[in-house]
């Protein structure tokens, strides 16, 4: 964890809070509490995630008796393990690797028996590495389906939906597979509301939606499917395991950590350096823009009403937002709110924000998020950056990267969604 004085520039103390809510997540740290006892027989790991390999070293750090097994991460997230197997593919629209190791995974499931146990290690990011197209579809199929979704504007909930009515793995299908075996999941929580079914599209427990709710998604946000994905959904074909299915009988879940353990960590930070923090939820959902903007509303109102916080303080949130692409710029949609939120500030003194994917990697860029400050704007406008039009063609990135004021923070080795900091400081000689 960074650590931060009293005193420290806000950009600094911005850093502090998102490198602590990142170290918060670490599976070294959550992981090993939650362990369940050595079976009778065989121990088999598998996973998938952008965290899955991290997962999988804590696990066998802390494990005293054999193990084996295979899990899937994104390329470049990769941590070296002694017993167990890492495979990179590709995120956020899958490859042939993704698809080749959810074969594998698979096979190796097969024939277990009672006494065994599963030990299935899922994080955000799972959802295009563990890819196995259902009946009659193709890996192209998958691809579009999951480019169109990335552009609609859908909520992560909603792109599940469909996605588990596409494959051949998710929802509970691999728990399914996994039987009579014992299974225990272990969950690193990216979604808003922490549901499982979620996380990864939930490959090992129970789905209570259908193909009629995925086909009202597509429908809804007018989403062109391939022929024979829409045959999939419209025929039934693709129903996935429902609760109560007996073949998910011995199979538990839990949640190792989520945003909330994320931002109570930032805060601890912010109070350190004698801001009072305020979580605003860890669950906040809507069109980035959008977000930004309401958000801008309340830093007004604490900056010139000192309402409904005194300061100095900092307004924290996690969740996960959408941005629905209608310009040509390279999206991410905590920089399209922290844009926003500068656009609708338009230079109010006193107010600096950070915002950032904590797996490091916001929309498709190698890029976390971004820092803004009161003099964001002037310096843009001395570059020659419009903001309002770079807002308007969801090119986030490219505006604060012209500015110098990207995050950048490598792979992260965990994923507990967005992370939000807005900072206010006092008045001057307060």
């Amino acid at each position: 964890m960074t650590s931060t004085a009293p005193g420290s520039a806000p950009r600094a103390l911005l850093r502090a809070m998102f490198d602590a809510a990142i170290a918060a997540a670490q599976p070294a740290l959550c992981l090993p509490p939650h362990l369940p006892p050595r079976p009778k027989g065989r121990t088999l790991v598998i996973g998938a995630g952008k965290a899955s390999a991290a997962m999988a070293r804590a696990l066998e750090d802390h494990w005293d008796g054999p193990l084996e097994g295979l899990v899937v991460t994104r390329y470049g997230y990769a941590v070296p393990c002694r017993r167990i197997e890492i495979v990179e593919a590709a995120h956020p629209v899958p490859d042939a690797a993704g698809l080749r190791a959810t074969e594998r995974i698979a096979e190796r499931v097969r024939g277990l028996g009672p006494d065994d146990l599963v030990i299935a290690l899922i994080s955000g990011g799972g959802s295009s590495l563990l890819v196995a197209p259902g009946e009659g579809l193709t890996l192209a199929d998958k691809q579009a389906v999951n480019a169109a979704l990335l552009r609609s504007g859908a909520t992560i909930s909603e792109m599940n939906v469909v996605r588990r009515h596409l494959s051949a793995i998710k929802g509970g299908r691999l728990a399914a597979a996994c039987h009579p075996a014992r299974l225990v999941t272990l969950l690193i929580s990216d979604v808003p509301g922490d549901a499982p079914i979620d996380i990864a599209s939930g490959p090992t427990v129970p789905d209570p939606s259908h193909c009629s709710d995925a086909l009202a998604l597509v429908a809804r946000y007018r989403i062109a499917l391939p022929p024979a994905a829409r045959a999939l959904l419209e025929s039934g074909r693709g129903e996935s395991v429902k609760p109560g299915d007996p073949r998910l009988a011995r199979a538990q879940t839990r949640i190792i950590t989520a945003p909330q353990v994320a931002l109570e960590a930032a805060a601890q930070v912010a109070r350190g350096a004698g801001y009072t923090p305020y979580i605003l939820g860890d669950s906040l959902e809507g069109e980035s823009r959008e977000l930004g903007r309401a958000m801008a509303g309340i830093a007004r109102q604490v900056v010139v009403h000192g309402q409904p916080f005194a300061t100095p303080c900092v307004l924290l949130s996690g969740g996960e937002t959408t941005v629905t692409m209608r310009g040509q710029g390279r999206g991410g949609r905590n920089v399209e709110f922290l844009l926003a939120l500068g656009v609708a500030l338009d230079g109010l003194p006193r107010v600096h924000a950070l915002a950032g994917d904590t797996d490091g990697v916001d929309g498709a860029e190698e890029i976390a998020g971004a820092l803004l400050a009161p003099d964001t704007l002037q310096r843009a406008w001395a570059a020659g950056l419009r903001p309002r039009e770079r807002l308007d063609d969801n090119d986030g990135h490219g505006f604060f990267q012209a500015l110098g004021d990207s995050v950048v923070t490598g792979p992260t080795l965990t994923n507990v969604n967005d992370f939000r900091a807005v900072l206010i400081e006092g008045p001057a000689g307060a």
